[in-house]
């Protein structure tokens, strides 16, 4: 199941917000006779005097600052994957051969906790904030600029600190080894999602190698997922091209190819792999708090719901049976729709028969991803629950005990809470420029189709650009049109015509109300 349909659970870094050009670059601490050389052989710097850095000097490897270990990652080919308008690169991946047929893969994620100390005015702020807010025009950072986008952000050809989950891996996905480390890593390239894509398909470009052989790996990992029991929810993004002014200009889809797959995958082993370390202990022991994320199982009266509703299709889905049983059947019926001009409106209803997932240091595993164990540890710079497991992570592997449930319980109904706020802030800013950007061609005609239907009129979203109005009932004049709730369709009285989900139909733009972000279109019979 993707991140947007699972709460965010793997959903691609967004861009934040680009932080002024004449800010100076994070010092770098100067390298001294008979320290290590820097990681990918590269040339030491210059002797240079230390610069005054209100968050911390970089610690070279092998030192120990405030009790830290640190390893350098040499010998591997490392590089970002990222969308092209990102400013905060808070992973990267690193990868070399070991022997034929296994690999050493490397997930690096930006080390925040060691600039953001627990209990500081900048911490205290993230907790509260809990999580990044990505609107249309703008981001609304949890953490600074300036640690997003400089200090703690794996910029590619910059020394910096991570936190990394390290795998002995074959080809066929196997893991035969994995470790947590606290590293100092230098990116050697910085790929857009375009840029690997294409690579993927052409296999031409820089690091073609490396880049092809984690897409392999991230293959086999996806298809292991979906055999164990995930849900393919693998659905388009909405997005728009803006100018200066924030004024949208262009609509286009974002949709999941095999290079962002290939990064979710890796993200996903991370935070499985974190998860299972910390969660999984034997059975008279009793596991340290961890801030896990959770997703249940379908509520029965939602799939219930769910079943009445796609029969009306002529589509079936299981409502009884072993998790994996009901999770097939779900995965079954996207691959019946796929293509279908009910897809949209049934992959809609069917997450929306699912559970929200959720933060909770009471593990129930995550249904949509099939894990038994399940956190998120990848995106610190983003959100605080990570912050929370790099911090705890780091505590127990130097030999720490356990913290207080309660608070690390409220800490996360707080950070799931906030994360539904953000959540609904970012729908609302897609459809208010969605409406906005519809604003500037009224009179105009498009073709679309019925995505929902009430006793006020038809819903339509429009094909060319997923954008959606409403055709008020009181405007349908050829005829007295009742609400057929049971079928999902308005029903004239006199000449008995149907408006059903799904019906392809064309609408002119009749007006649109930016302060209630809400569009009226009219029907055109044709």
């Amino acid at each position: 199941m993707s991140e947007t349909q699972q709460q965010n659970d793997n959903q691609p870094q967004q861009p934040a917000p680009s932080a002024p050009e004449n800010q100076p670059q994070q010092p770098q601490a100067p390298q001294q006779q008979g320290q290590p050389q820097p990681p990918f052989g590269q040339a030491p710097q210059q002797p240079q005097q230390p610069q005054q850095n209100p968050y911390g000097n970089m610690p070279q490897q092998g030192q120990d600052p405030q009790g830290q270990q640190f390893q350098g990652q040499r010998g591997s080919s490392m590089f970002n994957i990222d969308p092209k308008d990102a400013k905060d690169f808070d992973d990267a991946l690193s990868i070399r051969k070991l022997k034929d047929g296994l690999w050493e893969v490397g997930v690096h994620i930006a080390d925040v906790t060691h600039y953001v100390k627990e209990g500081s005015i900048i911490d205290k702020e993230a907790e509260k904030r809990a999580t990044s807010v990505y609107l249309v025009d703008r981001t609304i950072p949890m953490l600074p600029e300036r640690l997003c986008n400089f200090i703690c952000s794996l910029r590619p050809n910059e020394e910096k600190l991570a936190f990394s989950v390290i795998f002995d891996i074959t080809e066929k996905g196997e893991v035969r080894d994995s470790r947590i480390v606290h590293t100092v890593i230098n990116s050697d390239r910085r790929f857009t999602y375009e840029e690997a894509q294409q690579i993927i398909e052409t296999k031409e470009g820089d690091f073609k190698e490396e880049v092809l052989t984690l897409d392999t790996i991230a293959k086999a990992l996806r298809e292991k997922r979906f055999s164990a029991g995930a849900i393919n929810f693998d659905r388009y993004e909405v997005k728009f091209e803006i100018d200066e002014k924030g004024k949208p200009i262009s609509v286009y889809f974002k949709e999941s190819k095999d290079a962002n797959k290939l990064v979710e995958e890796f993200m996903l082993l991370a935070n499985k792999t974190v998860a299972e370390k910390i969660g999984c202990v034997p059975k008279n022991k009793k596991a340290k708090v961890l801030p896990y994320r959770i997703h249940d199982l379908p509520d029965p009266e939602k799939l219930e719901n769910l079943s009445q509703f796609i029969a009306r299709f002529g589509y079936k889905v299981r409502t009884s049976g072993t998790k994996t049983d009901i999770s097939k059947s779900i995965n079954h019926l996207l691959d019946d729709i796929h293509g279908k001009k009910e897809e949209n409106l049934i992959e809609t209803v069917s997450i929306r028969a699912m559970q929200k997932a959720r933060y909770s240091t009471h593990n129930i595993g995550h249904y949509g991803l099939a894990f038994e164990y399940y956190t998120h540890f990848t995106s610190p710079i983003r959100r605080f629950p990570d912050m929370m497991v790099h911090r705890l992570v780091t505590k127990y592997m130097d030999g720490g005990r356990s913290v207080s449930e309660a608070k690390y319980e409220d800490l996360c109904d707080h950070s799931s809470n906030m994360e539904q706020i953000a959540a609904n802030a970012e729908r609302a800013s897609i459809k208010y420029k969605q409406v906005e950007f519809m604003s500037e061609r009224l009179g105009q005609i498009y073709d679309g189709v019925i995505s929902g239907v009430t006793e006020w009129g038809l819903y339509v979203e429009l094909n060319e650009n997923k954008c959606e109005g409403l055709v008020p009932v009181r405007d349908l004049d050829d005829d007295y049109y009742e609400f057929d709730e049971k079928n999902y369709c308005l029903r004239g009285r006199r000449k008995n015509k149907i408006y059903s989900l799904g019906d392809a139909i064309t609408v002119r733009v009749a007006r649109a109300n930016l302060e209630k972000k809400q569009l009226d279109f009219e029907l055109i019979e044709k």
